[in-house]
């Protein structure tokens, strides 16, 4: 599998992130391998937090959050997704899957060892690490999901057929275009918009985006952040596929799978949390499910995290490092 790997220079004297960079080899799943980067912050031998991100960020998205989390006395390991931050991207679309994302991070949650973690997901990190609790409950403590979900094909056959019809005829709107369109209630979905933007725009951009899904204005540092992984389109081939993989027609590949990790999930009876906030419109309302359906979210004290948007950890980091918290101390008590 042919692939890029970032300069280490892109990664030099970002702001607030003095992490150090750990790897790990995973099989590309073609007869070669792929590097993938973490962060590994705190004793080895405390608790374990592993933190997920989205699509377009990496790990950069969780600087805020690791330091109090190391000071309450965590392990705090927050990996690169193939494609995203320091980790290899595959330079092919479509390299790019759903199930090819379950094994790679799959097969590097199996070679550190991780167990008794608590989970922190959102956006893609969900789709993804999900299905690592359901693979692998026995490895997993607490879940707090955040502005994410496990989507198996929900929108159904008919209007499907009619919206698949639809989507190579519908605009290219520009990255401002895109909240609005989330937020009509009726007629043709916002993420459809987003699915064609993000495979499609000549214009699209990594800061566009951020800054787009954040309920506050970024600063120049913070953009570069964010966009220090991709010098230029060469490298954005997963960040363009992401939505092209989220199984949300009832045809689409990953649909079984999920259906599959769900009925996992309506056994997983510990501690789950769900943590949505409210400016959202991408995922507003998806925490229901869960707390309906999984037995560990009964008697959780689930909560909106206020005045933040998509990327909540960008917004508001000390609510999000609080419910990672308030998971673990429920299991105390």
């Amino acid at each position: 599998m042919k692939f890029l790997r970032t300069p280490d220079e892109r990664f030099e004297n970002l702001a607030d992130f003095p992490f150090k960079a750990h790897y790990r080899q995973v099989d590309d799943g073609r007869g070669g391998e792929l590097r993938v980067h973490y962060l590994d912050e705190g004793p080895v031998d405390a608790p374990v937090v592993l933190l997920l991100h989205g699509q377009p960020s990496w790990s950069y998205l969780y600087r805020y959050m690791i330091p109090p989390l190391v000071s309450a006395g965590f392990r705090v390991i927050a990996p690169d997704l193939i494609g995203f931050g320091r980790s290899d991207k595959p330079v092919q679309t479509d390299d790019y899957t759903y199930a090819a994302h379950v094994a790679w991070m799959g097969e590097w949650l199996i070679a550190l060892d991780l167990c008794e973690i608590t989970l922190f997901c959102q956006d893609w990190g969900s789709l993804i690490g999900l299905r690592l609790v359901a693979l692998y409950p026995d490895r997993f403590a607490h879940v707090v999901l955040a502005n994410g979900g496990l989507p198996a094909g929900m929108i159904p056959a008919f209007p499907g057929k009619i919206l698949q019809w639809i989507y190579p005829r519908i605009a290219l709107v520009k990255a401002q275009e895109l909240g609005a369109r989330f937020r009509v209630k009726y007629g043709i979905p916002g993420f459809l918009y987003w699915r064609k933007y993000a495979a499609q725009s000549p214009d699209f951009s990594i800061g566009d985006v951020m800054q787009l899904s954040s309920s506050k204005t970024m600063t120049t540092d913070e953009i570069a952040g964010y966009e220090a992984p991709f010098p230029d389109h060469r490298y954005m081939a997963g960040a363009r596929q992401f939505p092209m993989l989220v199984p949300v027609f009832i045809d689409e590949p990953g649909v079984s799978d999920n259906k599959i990790a769900w009925q996992a999930l309506r056994q997983f009876n510990k501690p789950f949390m769900t943590a949505f906030s409210d400016k959202d419109p991408v995922t507003a309302g998806g925490d229901k499910k869960f707390r309906e359906q999984v037995p560990g979210c009964q008697g959780v004290a689930h909560r909106i995290i206020l005045n933040a948007g998509h990327f909540l950890q960008q917004d508001a980091p000390d609510q999000c490092v609080q419910a990672i918290l308030d998971i673990v101390a429920h299991q105390a008590k």
